[in-house]
C-alpha cells in the first residue's frame, strides 16, 4: 500500500488514499455523477461500480481516493488486465472540484503506483467528448491507439483508446526475456 499523499491547492488540502472498507458508496456515487451527466450507466459500469471490492480489488486492482477534509472527491482505478498490464478505469472529480488540479494529481498517483507495481503498460478508453480529460491523459504520457489495435470494448461510449509504456520496464523485461534464450 502505499502512503497517503498530501498537497495543498488553491488553499484546499488535499490527500490521496487507497480504498477502505465502507468506500463502496463513494465509489459508487462519484462515478454514477459523472457517467449520467454525460452518457448512460451501462450494465459494465452497475456491476463494477457496485461490487469494487470483487470486480477490481480482489482481481489484482488498486482504487485511490482525493479527499477534502476526509470526504472523498475524486476517484481513479487500476483494473489488472494480465502481467505488467493495467487498464486505469472509474476516473471521476465531483464537478464542484473540477478545474483545481484535483484529477491531475489522482491520476499521477495512480500512474506512479502502476509504475511501482512493474506495470508496462497502462490502458484506457474514454469519449471524445470529455475533450479535459484526453488532454490530461495526452499530457500524462497517454497516446492514442491506432484502429488495427484497438480490442472491442464492452463499452458503447467508448470511442478513444489510448495507452502509456512504462519504456524503462518494457525495455528490463525486453533484456531479461532476451537473456534466458542466451
Amino acid at each position: 500500500m502505499t502512503a497517503p499523499y498530501r498537497r495543498i491547492m488553491t488553499g484546499i488540502e488535499i490527500t490521496i488514499r487507497e480504498f477502505a472498507p465502507g468506500d463502496e458508496a463513494a465509489f459508487r456515487t462519484l462515478n454514477e455523477e459523472w457517467i449520467t451527466r454525460y452518457f448512460a450507466l451501462e450494465p459494465k459500469d452497475v456491476h463494477s461500480i457496485n461490487r469494487p471490492q470483487e470486480v477490481i480489488l480482489d482481481a489484482g486492482g488498486r482504487i485511490f481516493f482525493a479527499c477534502r477534509d476526509g470526504q472523498p472527491i475524486g476517484c481513479c482505478a487500476l483494473m489488472a488486465l494480465g502481467p505488467g498490464e493495467f487498464e486505469v478505469v472509474k476516473m471521476a472529480v465531483t464537478e464542484s472540484c473540477q478545474g483545481l488540479g484535483i484529477g491531475r494529481r489522482l491520476l499521477q498517483h495512480t500512474i506512479d503506483a502502476a509504475d511501482s507495481a512493474g506495470a508496462a503498460r497502462l490502458y484506457l478508453e474514454t469519449n471524445h467528448n470529455l475533450p479535459a480529460a484526453i488532454h490530461l491523459y495526452e499530457a500524462l504520457g497517454f497516446r492514442h491507439l491506432k484502429p488495427e489495435e484497438i480490442v472491442p470494448s464492452p463499452y458503447a461510449r467508448a470511442d478513444v483508446y489510448m495507452e502509456r509504456r512504462n519504456v524503462s520496464i518494457t525495455a528490463k523485461n525486453f533484456i531479461e526475456s532476451d537473456t534466458k534464450h542466451c
